[in-house]
Protein backbone atom coordinates (compact mmCIF):
# COMPACT_ATOMS: atom_id res chain seq x y z
CA UNK A 1 0.00 0.00 0.00
CA UNK A 2 1.29 4.05 -0.52
CA UNK A 3 0.30 6.59 0.31
CA UNK A 4 -0.32 9.54 -2.03
CA UNK A 5 -0.75 13.29 -0.72
CA UNK A 6 -1.29 11.18 2.98
CA UNK A 7 -3.60 9.07 1.34
CA UNK A 8 -3.80 4.88 0.95
CA UNK A 9 -3.67 3.44 -2.23
CA UNK A 10 -5.09 0.07 -2.41
CA UNK A 11 -7.20 -2.10 -4.92
CA UNK A 12 -10.75 -1.04 -5.03
CA UNK A 13 -13.93 -2.99 -6.53
CA UNK A 14 -15.23 -0.14 -8.33
CA UNK A 15 -15.00 0.01 -12.04
CA UNK A 16 -13.42 2.82 -13.88
CA UNK A 17 -15.43 3.37 -17.15
CA UNK A 18 -12.57 4.06 -19.93
CA UNK A 19 -14.71 5.95 -23.05
CA UNK A 20 -13.09 6.65 -26.57
CA UNK A 21 -11.32 10.00 -24.99
CA UNK A 22 -9.90 8.49 -21.65
CA UNK A 23 -11.48 11.53 -19.57
CA UNK A 24 -14.42 9.86 -17.89
CA UNK A 25 -11.57 7.39 -15.86
CA UNK A 26 -8.87 10.65 -15.41
CA UNK A 27 -11.49 12.52 -13.99
CA UNK A 28 -12.75 9.76 -11.73
CA UNK A 29 -9.20 9.52 -11.04
CA UNK A 30 -8.65 12.71 -10.17
CA UNK A 31 -11.18 12.61 -7.73
CA UNK A 32 -10.10 9.76 -5.41
CA UNK A 33 -7.04 11.15 -5.45
CA UNK A 34 -5.15 8.58 -7.32
CA UNK A 35 -5.70 6.64 -4.60
CA UNK A 36 -7.26 3.47 -6.27
CA UNK A 37 -6.19 0.55 -8.82
CA UNK A 38 -9.26 -1.54 -9.86
CA UNK A 39 -9.45 -4.91 -11.30
CA UNK A 40 -9.56 -3.43 -14.87
CA UNK A 41 -6.72 -1.55 -14.54
CA UNK A 42 -4.42 -4.07 -13.09
CA UNK A 43 -5.77 -6.56 -15.58
CA UNK A 44 -4.70 -4.16 -18.06
CA UNK A 45 -1.04 -3.28 -16.91
CA UNK A 46 -0.68 -7.06 -16.85
CA UNK A 47 -1.63 -7.01 -20.67
CA UNK A 48 1.03 -4.96 -20.84
CA UNK A 49 3.75 -6.75 -19.44
CA UNK A 50 2.82 -9.16 -21.26
CA UNK A 51 3.40 -7.02 -24.42
CA UNK A 52 6.44 -5.06 -23.20
CA UNK A 53 8.29 -8.43 -22.97
CA UNK A 54 7.06 -9.56 -26.56
CA UNK A 55 8.49 -6.76 -28.44
CA UNK A 56 11.72 -6.89 -26.47
CA UNK A 57 11.92 -10.39 -27.67
CA UNK A 58 11.38 -9.23 -31.20
CA UNK A 59 14.29 -6.20 -30.49
CA UNK A 60 16.74 -8.79 -29.36
CA UNK A 61 15.87 -11.60 -32.52
CA UNK A 62 16.06 -8.41 -34.43
CA UNK A 63 19.21 -8.88 -37.31
CA UNK A 64 19.90 -4.71 -36.93
CA UNK A 65 18.76 -3.85 -33.46
CA UNK A 66 18.66 -0.04 -33.85
CA UNK A 67 16.75 -0.53 -37.45
CA UNK A 68 14.61 -2.62 -35.86
CA UNK A 69 13.85 -0.18 -33.00
CA UNK A 70 13.66 2.79 -35.53
CA UNK A 71 11.08 0.75 -37.39
CA UNK A 72 9.24 -0.06 -34.11
CA UNK A 73 8.86 3.25 -32.92
CA UNK A 74 8.28 4.97 -36.27
CA UNK A 75 5.24 2.03 -36.81
CA UNK A 76 3.95 3.74 -33.26
CA UNK A 77 4.19 7.23 -34.26
CA UNK A 78 2.92 7.14 -37.61
CA UNK A 79 -0.24 5.16 -36.05
CA UNK A 80 -0.78 7.95 -33.87
CA UNK A 81 -0.38 10.80 -35.73
CA UNK A 82 -3.45 9.39 -37.25
CA UNK A 83 -5.35 9.68 -34.21
CA UNK A 84 -4.56 13.40 -33.75
CA UNK A 85 -7.21 14.60 -35.55
CA UNK A 86 -9.67 12.78 -33.36
CA UNK A 87 -7.90 13.94 -29.97
CA UNK A 88 -8.21 16.65 -27.44
CA UNK A 89 -4.61 18.41 -27.43
CA UNK A 90 -3.45 17.82 -23.61
CA UNK A 91 -3.14 20.93 -21.57
CA UNK A 92 -0.35 23.30 -21.78
CA UNK A 93 0.96 22.31 -18.58
CA UNK A 94 1.80 19.14 -19.95
CA UNK A 95 4.33 20.02 -23.03
CA UNK A 96 7.14 20.23 -20.86
CA UNK A 97 6.68 16.78 -19.28
CA UNK A 98 6.28 15.55 -23.24
CA UNK A 99 9.76 16.98 -24.12
CA UNK A 100 11.54 15.96 -20.99
CA UNK A 101 9.72 12.26 -21.77
CA UNK A 102 10.96 12.38 -25.19
CA UNK A 103 14.51 13.30 -23.96
CA UNK A 104 14.77 10.64 -21.61
CA UNK A 105 13.48 8.10 -23.52
CA UNK A 106 16.09 8.62 -26.15
CA UNK A 107 18.94 7.59 -23.14
CA UNK A 108 16.65 4.76 -22.79
CA UNK A 109 16.41 3.61 -26.21
CA UNK A 110 20.54 3.73 -26.52
CA UNK A 111 21.29 2.02 -23.03
CA UNK A 112 18.80 -0.57 -23.84
CA UNK A 113 20.56 -1.00 -27.30
CA UNK A 114 23.77 -1.11 -25.41
CA UNK A 115 22.52 -3.73 -23.34
CA UNK A 116 20.87 -6.49 -25.66
CA UNK A 117 24.03 -5.84 -27.59
CA UNK A 118 26.25 -7.77 -24.72
CA UNK A 119 23.88 -9.19 -22.84
CA UNK A 120 20.97 -11.89 -23.37
CA UNK A 121 17.43 -11.15 -22.71
CA UNK A 122 16.85 -13.05 -19.87
CA UNK A 123 19.76 -11.62 -17.70
CA UNK A 124 19.75 -7.80 -19.02
CA UNK A 125 15.76 -7.55 -19.31
CA UNK A 126 15.13 -8.69 -15.49
CA UNK A 127 17.80 -6.44 -14.77
CA UNK A 128 16.73 -3.48 -16.34
CA UNK A 129 12.82 -3.65 -16.09
CA UNK A 130 12.88 -5.05 -12.02
CA UNK A 131 15.27 -2.21 -10.47
CA UNK A 132 13.34 0.35 -11.90
CA UNK A 133 10.78 -0.03 -9.55
CA UNK A 134 12.44 1.33 -6.45
CA UNK A 135 14.10 4.07 -8.38
CA UNK A 136 10.59 4.99 -9.49
CA UNK A 137 9.70 4.87 -5.54
CA UNK A 138 12.06 7.40 -5.07
CA UNK A 139 11.33 9.97 -7.77
CA UNK A 140 7.45 9.42 -6.78
CA UNK A 141 8.34 10.46 -3.35
CA UNK A 142 10.13 13.44 -4.15
CA UNK A 143 8.22 14.81 -7.38
CA UNK A 144 4.58 13.20 -6.24
CA UNK A 145 4.37 13.08 -2.51
CA UNK A 146 3.72 9.62 -3.36
CA UNK A 147 5.28 7.18 0.09
CA UNK A 148 4.97 3.47 0.24
CA UNK A 149 3.94 1.55 3.55
CA UNK A 150 6.73 -0.31 5.28
CA UNK A 151 5.06 -3.76 3.94
CA UNK A 152 5.23 -2.09 0.21
CA UNK A 153 8.58 -0.92 0.45
CA UNK A 154 9.59 -4.43 1.85
CA UNK A 155 8.35 -5.57 -1.37
CA UNK A 156 9.93 -3.45 -3.23
CA UNK A 157 13.51 -4.62 -1.59
CA UNK A 158 12.97 -7.55 -2.30
CA UNK A 159 12.69 -7.27 -5.85
CA UNK A 160 15.72 -5.46 -6.21
CA UNK A 161 17.62 -8.05 -4.19
CA UNK A 162 16.18 -10.82 -6.75
CA UNK A 163 16.87 -8.95 -9.57
CA UNK A 164 20.42 -8.41 -7.93
CA UNK A 165 20.67 -11.98 -7.70
CA UNK A 166 21.11 -11.88 -11.69
CA UNK A 167 24.40 -10.94 -11.75
CA UNK A 168 25.52 -14.03 -9.98
CA UNK A 169 23.88 -16.29 -11.98
CA UNK A 170 27.57 -18.08 -13.22
CA UNK A 171 28.88 -17.23 -9.60
CA UNK A 172 31.75 -14.35 -9.36
CA UNK A 173 32.50 -15.53 -13.17
CA UNK A 174 29.27 -13.59 -14.04
CA UNK A 175 30.99 -10.40 -13.44
CA UNK A 176 33.96 -11.02 -15.36
CA UNK A 177 32.37 -8.96 -18.11
CA UNK A 178 30.47 -6.45 -16.29
CA UNK A 179 28.96 -4.66 -19.37
CA UNK A 180 25.34 -5.98 -19.24
CA UNK A 181 25.17 -5.46 -15.50
CA UNK A 182 26.17 -1.49 -15.89
CA UNK A 183 24.12 -1.06 -18.98
CA UNK A 184 21.36 -2.90 -17.74
CA UNK A 185 21.39 -0.75 -14.30
CA UNK A 186 21.72 2.34 -16.63
CA UNK A 187 19.05 1.34 -18.73
CA UNK A 188 16.89 1.12 -15.20
CA UNK A 189 17.41 4.53 -14.26
CA UNK A 190 16.38 5.99 -17.42
CA UNK A 191 12.79 3.78 -17.32
CA UNK A 192 12.28 5.26 -13.64
CA UNK A 193 12.94 8.69 -15.08
CA UNK A 194 10.58 8.45 -17.94
CA UNK A 195 8.03 6.80 -15.98
CA UNK A 196 7.73 9.67 -13.50
CA UNK A 197 7.92 12.28 -15.88
CA UNK A 198 5.14 10.45 -17.61
CA UNK A 199 3.79 9.97 -14.26
CA UNK A 200 3.30 13.36 -13.87
CA UNK A 201 2.86 14.45 -17.62
CA UNK A 202 -0.70 12.41 -17.85
CA UNK A 203 -1.58 13.82 -14.51
CA UNK A 204 -1.43 17.55 -16.30
CA UNK A 205 -2.46 17.03 -19.35
CA UNK A 206 -6.16 16.39 -18.71
CA UNK A 207 -6.74 13.86 -21.51
CA UNK A 208 -5.12 10.96 -20.92
CA UNK A 209 -5.23 9.67 -24.37
CA UNK A 210 -3.86 13.25 -26.22
CA UNK A 211 -0.85 12.88 -23.91
CA UNK A 212 -0.56 9.54 -24.99
CA UNK A 213 -0.94 9.83 -28.86
CA UNK A 214 1.02 13.06 -28.61
CA UNK A 215 4.44 11.39 -26.70
CA UNK A 216 4.51 8.31 -29.40
CA UNK A 217 4.29 11.39 -32.55
CA UNK A 218 7.82 12.93 -31.17
CA UNK A 219 8.95 10.16 -28.97
CA UNK A 220 10.61 8.15 -31.89
CA UNK A 221 12.55 11.55 -33.60
CA UNK A 222 15.80 11.38 -31.66
CA UNK A 223 16.17 7.78 -32.39
CA UNK A 224 15.17 8.14 -36.12
CA UNK A 225 17.14 11.26 -37.18
CA UNK A 226 20.00 9.19 -35.55
CA UNK A 227 19.03 6.47 -37.54
CA UNK A 228 19.31 8.24 -40.63
CA UNK A 229 22.27 10.12 -40.03
CA UNK A 230 24.44 6.90 -39.57
CA UNK A 231 22.45 4.34 -41.26
CA UNK A 232 20.88 6.57 -44.22
CA UNK A 233 21.70 3.64 -46.85
CA UNK A 234 19.86 1.00 -44.43
CA UNK A 235 17.03 1.84 -43.32
CA UNK A 236 14.86 2.09 -46.04
CA UNK A 237 16.26 -1.63 -47.57
CA UNK A 238 15.86 -3.15 -43.73
CA UNK A 239 12.16 -1.59 -43.63
CA UNK A 240 11.54 -3.39 -46.92
CA UNK A 241 12.86 -6.58 -45.57
CA UNK A 242 11.65 -6.49 -41.93
CA UNK A 243 8.16 -4.70 -42.28
CA UNK A 244 5.69 -7.78 -40.72
CA UNK A 245 7.89 -7.75 -37.51
CA UNK A 246 8.46 -4.21 -37.41
CA UNK A 247 4.75 -3.80 -37.68
CA UNK A 248 3.90 -6.13 -34.78
CA UNK A 249 6.48 -4.78 -32.83
CA UNK A 250 5.44 -1.48 -33.02
CA UNK A 251 2.47 -2.30 -32.36
CA UNK A 252 3.04 -4.20 -29.21
CA UNK A 253 5.23 -1.60 -28.29
CA UNK A 254 2.45 1.21 -28.62
CA UNK A 255 0.05 -1.03 -26.86
CA UNK A 256 2.05 -1.92 -24.06
CA UNK A 257 3.73 1.71 -22.42
CA UNK A 258 -0.03 3.26 -24.01
CA UNK A 259 -1.76 1.60 -21.07
CA UNK A 260 0.92 1.78 -18.71
CA UNK A 261 0.55 5.91 -18.87
CA UNK A 262 -3.48 5.65 -18.52
CA UNK A 263 -2.85 3.84 -15.69
CA UNK A 264 -0.32 5.94 -14.07
CA UNK A 265 -3.11 8.16 -14.36
CA UNK A 266 -5.07 6.21 -12.15
CA UNK A 267 -2.67 5.15 -9.17
CA UNK A 268 0.61 5.45 -7.29
CA UNK A 269 3.97 5.52 -9.74
CA UNK A 270 5.62 2.50 -7.78
CA UNK A 271 2.61 0.31 -7.61
CA UNK A 272 2.15 0.44 -11.28
CA UNK A 273 5.46 0.09 -12.18
CA UNK A 274 5.81 -3.02 -10.01
CA UNK A 275 2.67 -4.62 -11.66
CA UNK A 276 4.61 -3.71 -14.88
CA UNK A 277 7.10 -5.43 -13.84
CA UNK A 278 5.96 -9.25 -13.78
CA UNK A 279 6.91 -8.55 -17.32
CA UNK A 280 10.72 -9.90 -16.46
CA UNK A 281 8.70 -13.42 -15.47
CA UNK A 282 7.22 -13.32 -19.37
CA UNK A 283 10.77 -12.05 -20.49
CA UNK A 284 12.71 -15.48 -19.29
CA UNK A 285 9.78 -17.54 -20.29
CA UNK A 286 10.33 -16.00 -23.92
CA UNK A 287 13.75 -15.84 -23.73
CA UNK A 288 14.29 -19.61 -22.70
CA UNK A 289 11.82 -21.23 -24.51
CA UNK A 290 11.87 -19.22 -28.00
CA UNK A 291 15.25 -17.62 -28.08
CA UNK A 292 16.72 -21.11 -26.44
CA UNK A 293 18.47 -18.77 -24.14
CA UNK A 294 20.13 -21.30 -21.02
CA UNK A 295 17.93 -22.17 -17.97
CA UNK A 296 18.85 -22.80 -14.69
CA UNK A 297 17.05 -23.11 -11.32
CA UNK A 298 18.69 -19.98 -10.35
CA UNK A 299 16.96 -17.66 -12.77
CA UNK A 300 13.86 -19.69 -11.82
CA UNK A 301 14.46 -18.67 -8.24
CA UNK A 302 15.28 -15.27 -8.82
CA UNK A 303 12.27 -14.66 -11.24
CA UNK A 304 10.20 -16.45 -8.37
CA UNK A 305 11.21 -14.03 -5.71
CA UNK A 306 10.81 -10.60 -8.01
CA UNK A 307 7.28 -11.62 -8.74
CA UNK A 308 6.82 -12.09 -4.66
CA UNK A 309 8.50 -8.54 -3.91
CA UNK A 310 6.08 -7.24 -6.71
CA UNK A 311 3.42 -9.14 -5.20
CA UNK A 312 3.86 -7.71 -1.40
CA UNK A 313 3.71 -4.24 -2.58
CA UNK A 314 0.20 -4.44 -4.37
CA UNK A 315 -1.48 -6.56 -1.12
CA UNK A 316 0.31 -4.27 1.26
CA UNK A 317 -2.33 -2.89 4.04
Amino acid sequence: MFTYKGQYVSFAATHIDFDQSGDRAYRQGQRSGLTTMTLDVTLLVLLAAVLHASWNALLKTGEDRLLTMTMVLGVGSVGALFTLPFLTAPAPASWGYLVLSMVVHAGYFFFLLQAYRVGDLSHVYPLARGAAPLLIAVGAALFADERPSAMALAGLLTASLAIASFAFEGGWSSLRDPRPLLFGLATACFISGYTVVDGLGVRASGNPLGYIAWLFVIDSLPLFFFAVATRRSDLVPYVRRHWRPGLIGGFLCAAAYGLVIWALGQGAMAFVAALRETSVIFAVLIGVRLLGEPFGRRRLFAAFFVAAGIAAMQLAE
